[in-house]
């Protein structure tokens, strides 16, 4: 008879992904503390303002680095920094959640590191199409564009999965068009910004992200090569 205690039935949480989580919540409760005066006495309260000024990726900074040639370090990072400042809670709940969802079934397929970097690369490639594609003067901030990136990561898991049992590979891609159809409802309906071309971008990011990062990538991709 064994001594070995039951194992739970719940999967343990990749630790990248407690540690964005984290990272991203601990961001929000300063926020959220210093609005309510309880951090940083009356100067608290612009610390969001003040962190969207200085971390949101702004398309109309990056037109005026690219037109001019000077790629300041303080403006470069905002391709990476805008997915961890929220506009509020309850953008920043839904960012996790997605995060706990998507970053658990891609971590534990992919590896904690290829997460992150799916994570953060995608980001910045929301970031750029953002740039690219849209003439806004609103900044980009949230971490949507990232998690697209991980919902790209899963359906390339899902899309590998189906073609190995020569399914419709086509249903892989039933959850995205879902999220993208949602955004298009409530722009019609309530109206909004075009931070859905960044959700898409970092969505084709991590899709093809994943081509490389999931296991067996590069001997699939080496293969390739050598047939062609």
């Amino acid at each position: 008879m064994s001594n070995n205690p039951d194992p739970s039935p719940v999967n343990p949480l990749p630790a990248a992904v407690v540690a964005l989580v984290l990272i991203i919540i601990g961001i929000e409760a300063v926020f959220a503390l210093a609005e309510r005066g309880i951090l940083g006495g009356p100067g608290g309260i612009g610390w969001r303002m003040n962190a969207i000024q200085s971390y949101a990726f702004s398309g109309e900074i990056f037109r005026w680095m690219w037109e001019t040639g000077q790629w300041p370090a303080e403006h470069l990072i905002r391709f990476v920094s805008y997915p961890f400042v929220h506009a509020a809670f309850t953008q920043t709940l839904f960012v996790c959640v997605f995060v706990l969802a998507m970053g658990k079934m891609v971590g534990e397929v992919m590896g904690d590191a290829a997460m992150v970097v799916i994570f953060i690369l995608s980001g910045a490639g929301g970031a750029l199409g953002y740039a690219l594609l849209v003439s806004s003067q609103y900044p980009l901030i949230g971490g949507f564009p990232a998690v697209y990136g991980l919902i790209g990561a899963f359906t390339y898991l899902l899309w590998r999965s189906l073609s190995l049992v020569g399914a419709q590979q086509s249903r892989a891609f039933s959850l995205i068009a879902f999220l993208m159809g949602i955004q298009l409802l409530f722009g019609l309906l309530f109206g909004g910004t075009a931070d859905w071309v960044a959700d898409l971008c970092g969505f084709a990011t991590g899709f093809g992200l994943s081509i490389f990062l999931a296991p067996g990538g590069w001997a699939r991709i080496r293969s390739k090569i050598r047939h062609d």
